[in-house]
């Protein structure tokens, strides 16, 4: 799934469109795609995993799901979910994908102080959201986007496992310390995730040298921890799937949260 720093991203290409109209609209999205003719692209936003396009009267939102992508001045082999057209021939499309209208202003929809990567950003909000969900797993609490817009299982699993916090540990179980270092780095790491894709997606890398961003991923997709070089589970029980592939490798620091409590290890 798409991560705030690649919605982000997506804004800033997409900038070359703004002020523009669109004069073409197709792809198989069960929607009333004929409003979007004739329309000026007013605004290019973000919030989390949405992308949203101001229109005037009414905005359009695409979220892309867990296998979603777009295309700008291109066409890949796969059904258009939906595709806005401009002139010259200039076109951005959108595949695997959900697209909505959104009828109300996005300042009346949307909370900004909610995503990590928005000015408006509250680190103390966010702390005050956790302490109401004493009870939730923390690995479930960064990806609650109503608390972390805009964070996935990268930057969950990379964070849980940079602040040696156990998965199944509950919010209740943190330290003051750790609460606060958590958010912190709900904000931070997704910022250096966004350097690194961008890195990427210039070309400033040679092939050869691999990709940027994964180059920098300690744990996800990993077999091995390592810090302690034990192997990593991704769990599969419905009861935890949150944990993703950290659940045994991201130990809690007992120097700094003896007493708190942990939820059961996988076998």
């Amino acid at each position: 799934m798409a991560e705030g720093p690649s919605i982000v991203l997506l804004k800033e290409r997409a900038a070359v469109f703004l002020g523009r109209e669109i004069e073409r609209v197709e792809g198989n999205a069960p929607m009333a795609k004929e409003r979007l003719l004739g329309r000026h692209v007013l605004g290019l936003r973000s919030f989390g995993k949405h992308f949203l396009v101001e229109l005037g009267a009414f905005s359009l939102r695409v979220h892309l799901l867990m296998l979603g992508s777009h295309s700008i001045n291109e066409r890949k082999d796969k059904p258009i979910r939906l595709g806005l057209g401009f002139d010259g021939g200039d076109e951005i499309n959108f595949y695997s994908c959900s697209v909505k209208f959104v009828e109300r202003p996005l300042d009346d929809v949307y909370d900004w102080r909610g995503d990590v990567m928005a000015d408006q950003w509250d680190a103390a909000l966010a702390r005050r959201k956790l302490r109401a969900l004493p009870d939730t797993l923390v690995c479930d609490a960064l990806l609650d986007q109503t608390v972390f817009a805009g964070v996935g299982n990268v930057i969950k699993n990379e964070i849980l496992f940079r602040l040696r916090l156990h998965p199944l540990s509950t919010v209740s179980a943190l330290p003051p310390r750790k609460l606060r270092e958590l958010v912190t780095q709900a904000r931070q790491f997704t910022f250096e995730f966004y350097d690194w894709k961008k890195a990427d997606a210039n070309g400033s890398k040679p092939v050869w040298q691999g990709d940027t961003l994964s180059g920098h991923w300690r744990v996800h997709n990993k077999k091995q921890c390592p810090r302690c070089e034990i192997a990593l589970i991704r769990p599969t029980s419905v009861s935890w799937t949150g944990a993703a592939s950290i659940a045994r490798a991201a130990r809690f620091d007992t120097r700094e949260a003896g007493k708190a409590r942990v939820g059961n290890q996988p076998k």
